[in-house]
């Protein structure tokens, strides 16, 4: 089995295993790649890793779908080993379930080299496999305000339901100061998170020079040991909670997807990873925050301090924005930014490290 060619994987191995998990009365239907049309590639011998496929079944008389969903093997990220991988689909098999309104899961398997899925123990390569959920992602949202400008009470409302989701599933504390600590020490050293990212910038990088990464490496160092001091603030998140893991229905029903690295961790994670996309957004419409991503980005932090009375947060956001700003700025993500947008998202993630205290009215001035 090569990883960049992807495996042979044949519907029979698809209907034993969701026969093994469904029992003798499954009949197969359809498999599609999540995102196109159903019907139109039932051919599975270019299965790729890191493409998720729709299986549709009947099962007891029900028409019933899941998503089969790898991940992609490739330099960076610490994702570099299937076992790397395997870590985090089999974590997500445990932890999906455990958070409210998150995409249920319902198994996770591993591939053998013939194609056939089979028990973890003799796996070459590992997925897992949800629900599938109707919906429509949260950027497209925000991508429609980008182009119109135009806010409206059907938009405020989202915010302030995503909000009180974060408000509400932050409640749930857990007291372990080591637990804490190694977020705390993943943020910073992890190959998803700071140091990762750090890595994957490319040497010749024209707006800015190595200096930068040293300095904001050092600063997250620092901040490292301001932060693990504080584990009475270890409480239940999603840890990717960003407009490309929420789907929205009608109206303010959303569920969530892909929740990443723990069941536990700090707050200001998922803060940083929601509201980074507001100023995002802004910084390429108007080149500062203004105007619509403004109004959205101070109602979901008013909304939250005021449903949590957290003020702390505000004294350990900071490195959880540089993380996401140089997410953003990435080349590697975002290869057609602006020379200005990128600049000003670089100049953010630095400038953040410098204060001991985030100003929400005063964000400007940091870019």
């Amino acid at each position: 089995m090569s990883n960049d060619s992807g495996l042979n994987l044949s519907q029979d191995a698809v209907f034993q295993y969701i026969r093994s998990l469904y029992g003798e009365k499954v009949k197969i239907c359809q498999i599609w790649r999540l995102g196109e049309t159903p019907g139109t590639n039932d051919d599975l011998k270019g299965f790729g890793y890191g493409c998720p496929y729709v299986i549709e079944f009947k099962h007891e008389g029900k028409t019933r779908r899941v998503v089969l969903e790898t991940m992609r093997p490739g330099e960076g990220f610490g994702h570099d080993h299937f076992s790397d991988r395997a870590q985090v689909l089999i974590w997500q098999n445990s932890a999906f379930n455990k958070l409210p309104k998150h995409v249920r899961s319902v198994d996770a398997g591993c591939f053998e080299d013939t194609g056939k899925i089979v028990s973890i123990g003799r796996g070459k390569e590992y997925f897992i496999l949800t629900e599938f959920i109707e919906g429509k992602l949260y950027h497209l949202d925000l991508d429609h305000l980008k182009d119109t400008g135009t806010l409206s009470e059907f938009d405020m409302n989202r915010c302030v339901a995503l909000s009180d989701y974060l408000a509400e599933i932050h409640k749930t504390r857990y007291n372990s100061s080591g637990l804490y600590v190694r977020r705390i020490r993943d943020l910073v050293g992890h190959g998803e998170c700071i140091m990762g990212l750090l890595d994957s910038y490319p040497k010749e990088f024209a707006y800015v020079d190595k200096s930068y990464f040293i300095d904001v490496e050092k600063a997250c160092v620092e901040w490292r040991w301001k932060l693990k001091e504080r584990a009475h603030r270890l409480s239940q998140v999603h840890g990717d909670f960003h407009p490309w893991n929420i789907l929205f229905r009608e109206g303010v029903d959303f569920t969530v997807l892909d929740r990443s690295r723990g069941e536990w961790g700090e707050p200001a994670d998922d803060i940083a990873a929601l509201t980074i996309n507001y100023l995002f957004y802004s910084l390429q419409k108007y080149g500062e925050l203004s105007g619509v991503f403004d109004t959205l980005f101070k109602l979901f932090w008013e909304n939250y301090l005021k449903k949590t009375q957290d003020l702390e947060v505000l004294e350990v956001v900071q490195p959880f924005y540089a993380w996401r700003c140089l997410v953003v700025a990435s080349p590697v993500w975002y290869p057609h930014l602006s020379v200005d947008t990128r600049v000003k998202l670089l100049n953010f993630a630095q400038n953040m490290l410098q204060h001991d205290r985030f100003n929400i009215m005063d964000v400007n001035s940091l870019f």
